[in-house]
């Protein structure tokens, strides 16, 4: 299936590519999310009038998020866990925990925009964790997972 990119896709194209992705990803998540429209004539021709509209949203978005990115570029979170006597918590710290504590302490992180690639984090310890802002901005934030007061931990 081929697309006109209306935004752009990290490791897919820029804005106004033309592309082509599997179906069920153009269908299923492209399209109705607005990132693409399908490539026929008359598609073309809507999006080469309205490019310099999309550009200049895609500059507002990238300049948002840099001005967010210099906020979080140097910030450290601490999490308090329940946790066993060797270290691993009772459960795990997600997405939600990290991006509401980061949100407690005065950032705006949506927990869509944090990247936890090996899942989770299970034990007490220090994590960078990377925050993906945009589709060029990614800022790495400090995570501290430390034991509740009164837990026991290694």
């Amino acid at each position: 299936m081929e697309v006109i990119l209306l935004e752009k896709i990290q490791k897919l194209g820029e804005l106004g590519d033309k592309v082509t992705v599997r179906p069920g990803y153009g269908r299923n998540f492209l399209i109705p999310k607005h990132k693409a429209v399908p490539a026929t004539a008359e598609n073309l021709a809507r999006f080469e009038e309205q490019r310099t509209k999309l550009e200049r949203v895609q500059a507002d978005a990238f300049t948002l998020a840099s001005a967010r990115a210099e906020k979080l570029r140097d910030m450290e979170i601490t999490i308090t866990a329940n946790s066993g006597s060797e270290g691993k918590l009772f459960g795990s710290v997600g997405t939600a925990d990290i991006a509401g504590a980061a949100n407690a302490s005065g950032a705006e992180i949506e927990k869509r925009e944090i990247r936890l690639p090996d899942g989770p984090l299970r034990a007490i310890g220090d994590y960078d964790i990377e925050v993906h802002l945009n589709a060029d901005i990614t800022v790495t934030i400090k995570v501290n997972v430390v034991p509740e007061e009164g837990g026991s931990a290694a």
